[in-house]
This record gives C-alpha cells, sequence and structure tokens, in this order.
C-alpha cells in the first residue's frame, strides 16, 4: 500500500494502527502467562498446597496454548474479529476466575476445588486466550506487511516476550501494596486491565481492505492437503525442529537462576533475568527482520542452531556451569550461552510462520501456524520437566555461596540439549528444503 493511499484512508487503512498496535496490545497481554514464577510461591502459601502441586497450571497454559492454537486455526483464518474477541474473553475470565479460586483456596485451606478452580481457569481458560490471542493478528500483519513479513511478526511476537519484562515489576508492586489477599485482588484488577488492553486491539484490528481470502480449489482444500504439496517431511522438519528449540530453550531457561548462582553471580540474578528476557524479545524481532534479507528463511534457524550447538560445546567442554564461579572467564562464557539461547529460543517464534507462508502460502497460514503451535504445547510439558529430572537424578546438590546447587546436574542438561540441537541441526539442513514463496 503506498503512502498516498494511505493518507488518503487515514487511520482506517493505517497498518501500524490496523495491524501493528492491535497485534502489541494483544500479545504484551497474553505474553504476562510467563510471570507465573513471580508469584507461583504465594499462590501456594495462601491456598495451603506445594509449589509443585500449583506449577501444573503454568503448564497446563502453555499445552492448551498450543492445542487451542491447533483446534482453532480455522476459526482465526475465518473471522479475526471473532478469534480476538474470544482471546480477550477467555484471557480475562480466565485471570479473574483464577483470582476468585485462589480467594477461596484462602477461606478453606487446601481444598481440591481451589487447585482444581485455578488449574481450570489459568490453564483451560486462559490457555484457549492465549492460542488465540497469540494466531489473531500474525497473518494479519504479514499481510499488511508483505514486503516486511519478518519484521511485522517479529514485532508483535517481541512484545510476548517482553510482556513478562514490562509487568513483572509492576506485579511485584501490586503484591507489595494490596495488602492482605494482594495476590487474588491482583488478579481480578488486571483482568480488567488487560480486557480493556485487549478489547481495544480486537476493535482496531483488521486485514487491508485490498485482501481477499483466496477462493480457487488450490486454497480451499484441507490443511493436511496443503501440506502435501510439499514432500511432508518439509513439514514434519519444521514441527520437530521448532519442538526441539523449544524444549531445549525451556530446559536452559528453567534452571538459569541456580546455574547463574553456580557461577558465583548469586547477587546478580535478577539483573541477568532481566538481560536474558530482553535477548528473548530481541532474538524474536532481530532474527526474523535478518530473515527478510535472505532468500531462505529457514536459513536463521540453521544460524541459532549452529551458535547453540558451539557455545553449548564450549560450555561442556570447559566445565563452564562447574568451574565458573573460579574463573571470570568461563563464567561470561555460561553468561553469553544463556543470552544465546533465549535469543534463539524467540527467534525460533518469530520465524516459524514466515517460514510456513514462505513454504505453503498465505491462504491457510493461520490454521497451519496453529498446528504447528502443537508443537509449542508439547514443549511445555517436556522441557522443565526433562531438566528437571535430570538435575535431580544426575550429581548431588554441593554449597556454593550458601545455596545447595547441582552443578554436575546442570552440565549433563547441556549434554542433552547439545544432542537435541544436532538433531534439529540436521532436520533444518536435510528436510526443511528452500521452496520459493507462494504467494
Amino acid at each position: 500500500m503506498s503512502a498516498k493511499e494511505t493518507t488518503k484512508g487515514g487511520w482506517r487503512t493505517n497498518k501500524w494502527i490496523r495491524a501493528a498496535i492491535p497485534a502489541l496490545l494483544l500479545h504484551c497481554s497474553i505474553g504476562t502467562v510467563y510471570c507465573w514464577s513471580i508469584f507461583s510461591q504465594e499462590i501456594a502459601d495462601y491456598i495451603g498446597f506445594s509449589k509443585g502441586a500449583t506449577e501444573w497450571a503454568f503448564s497446563f497454559a502453555i499445552f492448551f496454548l498450543g492445542m487451542s492454537a491447533a483446534f482453532l486455526g480455522h476459526i482465526v483464518e475465518k473471522d479475526i474479529h471473532k478469534s480476538s474477541l474470544i482471546a480477550a474473553i477467555c484471557f480475562a475470565a480466565g485471570m479473574a476466575g483464577t483470582g476468585f479460586f485462589i480467594y477461596y483456596g484462602g477461606m478453606h485451606k487446601g481444598s481440591v476445588l481451589a487447585l482444581i478452580g485455578i488449574y481450570v481457569c489459568y490453564g483451560l481458560i486462559m490457555g484457549i486466550g492465549l492460542g488465540t490471542g497469540y494466531l489473531s493478528p500474525v497473518k494479519t500483519l504479514m499481510l499488511w506487511f508483505s514486503e516486511q513479513k519478518g519484521l511485522a511478526t517479529g514485532l508483535a511476537v517481541a512484545g510476548f516476550g517482553a510482556a513478562k519484562a514490562i509487568a513483572s515489576p509492576i506485579m511485584q508492586s501490586m503484591l507489595a501494596n494490596l495488602g492482605e489477599g494482594g495476590i487474588w485482588k491482583m488478579f481480578l484488577i488486571l483482568a480488567c486491565v488487560y480486557f480493556v488492553m485487549m478489547f481495544v486491539g480486537h476493535l482496531l484490528l483488521a486485514k487491508p481492505a485490498g485482501w481477499h481470502e483466496p477462493q480457487t480449489k488450490e486454497e480451499s482444500q484441507s490443511i493436511m492437503a496443503v501440506i502435501k504439496t510439499r514432500p511432508i517431511m518439509n513439514y514434519v522438519g519444521i514441527w520437530l525442529m521448532f519442538y526441539i528449540n523449544i524444549t531445549c530453550g525451556l530446559a536452559l531457561i528453567s534452571q538459569e537462576k541456580a546455574i547463574v548462582k553456580c557461577i558465583g553471580l548469586a547477587a546478580s540474578v535478577g539483573i541477568v533475568s532481566t538481560v536474558s528476557a530482553v535477548f528473548n524479545a530481541a532474538g524474536r524481532l532481530g532474527f526474523s527482520a535478518a530473515a527478510d534479507k535472505l532468500k531462505d528463511r529457514n536459513t536463521i534457524f540453521k544460524v541459532i542452531f549452529v551458535l547453540s550447538i558451539v557455545l553449548t560445546a564450549l560450555t561442556i567442554v570447559t566445565g563452564g556451569i562447574s568451574n565458573g564461579a573460579n574463573s571470570g572467564l568461563l563464567a561470561a562464557l555460561v553468561l553469553v550461552l544463556i543470552m544465546v539461547v533465549n535469543a534463539g529460543y524467540g527467534g525460533g517464534f518469530s520465524n516459524v510462520p514466515t517460514l510456513l507462508s514462505d513454504n505453503y502460502g498465505m491462504g491457510s497460514i493461520s490454521a497451519l501456524h496453529g498446528i504447528t503451535l502443537s508443537a509449542w504445547a508439547f514443549a511445555g510439558l517436556t522441557g522443565n520437566q526433562l531438566a528437571s529430572w535430570i538435575v535431580n537424578n544426575f550429581g548431588e546438590p554441593v554449597e556454593i555461596d550458601g545455596y545447595m546447587l547441582n552443578p554436575t546436574g546442570y552440565q549433563t542438561v547441556l549434554y542433552v540439549t547439545i544432542a537435541l540441537y544436532i538433531v534439529a541441526l540436521l532436520l533444518s539442513v536435510f528436510f526443511v528444503k528452500s521452496q520459493p514463496e507462494k504467494k
């Protein structure tokens, strides 16, 4: 769309108002699901359950995010106004419901009903809002920014990644100032705030006036038929390397605070966490924007996997996590590994929809992207748990700067992630072939 056309149409034809801003409003709201670690222990204490029992609420949220995206992608494809409204209602209702069941749990300590209510509200209902909200603006962005699809999707997905950094201090302040029952009050207040943000995004979001959904036989076929327009292993390769990238990212990120303490930087855990969140968001924007300059977007995944393999190998060979407390150079190496994995983790999210559109066209991209996000659902159930199992079964905790930590266990996690990164690189090289972009 030309500048002249944009000026003539006013705000109704402005790609920033009709696509970028609503995408950020939606993604900056739903991305706060990653703030769970800030209040998970407080929820557990307030309702009288262990932290491990309440942690399943977050796992369910990520699982239902991916599965709702997979099963509701066709709704997003047909009507982004309906899907974005569903997202706003479900996300806000899930958050408000979580607040209610925390309140109920506080009144009835140890109530199984309260715990199940939190699972249903934070996991299932919010999960549906997450999946539909995540998908709704993506295709619209690629249509408005047809020459810079990577930059556009990266901008929105970066909002999802940056939401934790933006919301964390606000939530911590609310918990400190709302007094008794602040945890459930916070959820009710934020439910209202995020509903308003998402509803405004819903009202603004619109596809370009000149865009008409393809009606040809080729474009109206089933998702499986669309996938079969390329060798089937092409899509399987994309799904698997996306799944592996998330699994490896979650495995390391879930142990990030303990690893930072292992290398003698316990006092800087908060700073490192904030910087890593910035790298996560920057990777979403930077890697996807860089892909716009390349003939084959799959090259970005190769870069992500090679960087991750090299830095993981160096950390393994040098025993960086085990020896980092005694060497500033090794500690710096571990920090670089953490930042690169965070950036690659984010970059994988922002490059998947554009890689799919290049290979399979725009006609069914929302539904296809939704099915691909099922990889996120399964990785959300396996990444953290894989790392926790390894740390609990390999090595022994030792005291480092007053903390009981297991550096051998964290080093062992790296052996698993490097093997998975190598598999992902092989998939990227041998199965995900370069294809001319389908319009």
